[in-house]
């Protein structure tokens, strides 16, 4: 079903999905629901889908009938997303199809018939045009869009430790970076998207929507904190020396559950007032 590069990332959308769910604005979907034609089945487009794990959240939040399309470069993700399909709020079935394709691409034919559009956790990973090309098609769908958890740069340790600050400055840094000659925007993304909505003429409401981890994550916890650390040394190697310890000191108050992590993220709904 997946090949052996797909699965680490897919064992991560896994152990971080629960802290997605719990860090979503439900608020939103509020709006949403009340914008929705009733009398017919549901159409919900959903960009960068992964897993299904969007799908998994908003569908049981939404009426049924259901279609979900979702989109995906990796076809192990998409495999893995049809083989759990949700079910919507009033236990109607969810019908799923997948779409393996560069999502940058899409236009506003490939949204017709979308009633939402949606993504999670895909803007920060996005270049400025990339954002302007899909912000161009969600609007010429003319349908509301709903993208969550975007990472806006904000992390929080409790208790600090005086290198926070500079791993967390060097992570920004890398997720800013330029690969293959794109020029990832990272935690400016979110900002970006609202911008690009708003000069359309569009209205954009933003919640924030942080992740806050705790004792009895301290999986997780493990996993971000050790991510977050290789991405700094990755972006200033000069640091490798110093996080060493730091890593070590940290992931043992992980594991003691006397470490607490809050990251920032954004959600973001257009196309509602």
């Amino acid at each position: 079903m997946t090949t052996h590069a797909t699965d680490p990332f897919a064992d991560w959308l896994a152990l971080r999905e629960p802290a997605d769910a719990a860090a979503r604005a439900d608020d939103l979907v509020d709006r949403v629901r009340a914008r929705l034609a009733a009398g017919r089945p549901l159409v919900v487009h959903d960009l960068g889908s992964g897993t299904g794990s969007m799908a998994r959240w908003l569908a049981p939040r939404l009426p049924g009938p259901q279609h979900w399309v979702l989109y995906d470069r990796d076809p192990g993700l998409l495999d893995r997303a049809l083989a759990a399909p949700p079910r919507a709020a009033d236990g109607s079935p969810v019908r799923v199809e997948t779409r393996r394709t560069d999502i940058t691409r899409l236009t506003a034919a490939d949204l017709t018939g979308a009633d939402l559009v949606t993504a999670s956790a895909l803007l920060d990973m996005l270049t400025a045009e990339e954002i302007e090309a899909i912000v161009t098609a969600c609007v010429g769908a003319g349908r509301p869009t709903l993208f969550t958890l975007s990472v806006i740069g904000r992390v929080r340790l409790d208790p600090p430790d005086e290198l926070d600050a500079e791993v967390a400055a060097a992570f920004d840094a890398h997720q800013r970076r330029t690969v293959d000659g794109r020029r990832l925007l990272g935690p400016d993304a979110a900002a970006a998207t609202v911008a690009a909505f708003r000069r359309r003429g569009v209205p954009v409401t933003v919640r924030s929507s942080p992740w806050r981890l705790g004792a009895g994550q301290d999986a997780l916890i493990a996993e971000w904190f050790t991510d977050w650390c290789d991405a700094a040394v990755e972006q200033r190697p000069e640091l490798a020396a110093r996080i060493t310890e730091y890593a070590r000191r940290r992931l043992a108050e992980a594991a003691a559950g006397r470490l607490t992590v809050t990251v920032g993220h954004d959600d973001l709904l257009a196309g509602v007032e």
